[in-house]
């Protein structure tokens, strides 16, 4: 069945449609969604060629049993995509992936994602590609701890003066 076809079918009804406000923007939780907008530039159903960016380790084990790669730490990022010219009944071998580690930073990224795109796998998807993989290792760095106040003003002398 063809990508158009798929699309003019599942765009109206699906159960991954989120409807928040009646005025505003139409969201989607299928996935391959880079985005989460349901257009059907970004659809994962309606793509063959769908690159997929789970959010955690559960979404990635999901997807295809046993996904989670002996060796990969807690907070590597998965870039998950369909191999092409894959059944559509095979579901582990048809998707290959690529892991990111959290501690790599946006320039490893960008090279990943830049290789699905030279590739010829949906090089109109590099931007999304790369602004949720970016989104997500800042989402996985440890923050800072703040530093303490200095106390400054009155309080200040009084503390001076009480212990000189």
């Amino acid at each position: 069945m063809s990508s158009d076809l798929v699309w003019l079918l599942t765009r109206k009804s699906n159960a991954f449609i989120v409807k928040k406000v009646p005025e505003g923007p139409i969201f989607s939780r299928e996935h391959g969604n880079l985005l989460n907008l349901h257009s059907q530039k970004y659809s994962g159903i309606a793509n063959e060629k769908a690159c997929r960016i789970p959010a955690s380790k559960m979404e990635t084990a999901n997807l295809y049993s046993q996904a989670i790669h002996i060796g990969q730490g807690p907070s590597s990022i998965q870039v998950v995509s369909r191999k092409t010219g894959s059944s559509l009944h095979a579901v582990r071998k048809a998707f290959v992936s690529s892991s990111i580690r959290s501690r790599s930073g946006p320039r490893r990224a960008a090279g990943v994602v830049a290789g699905f795109a030279k590739r010829g796998y949906r090089p109109d998807l590099r931007q999304a590609a790369l602004a949720r993989t970016s989104a997500l290792i800042l989402a996985q760095k440890e923050k800072k701890p703040a530093p303490p106040k200095k106390i400054r003003g009155k309080k200040a002398v009084e503390i001076k003066a009480a212990l000189a």
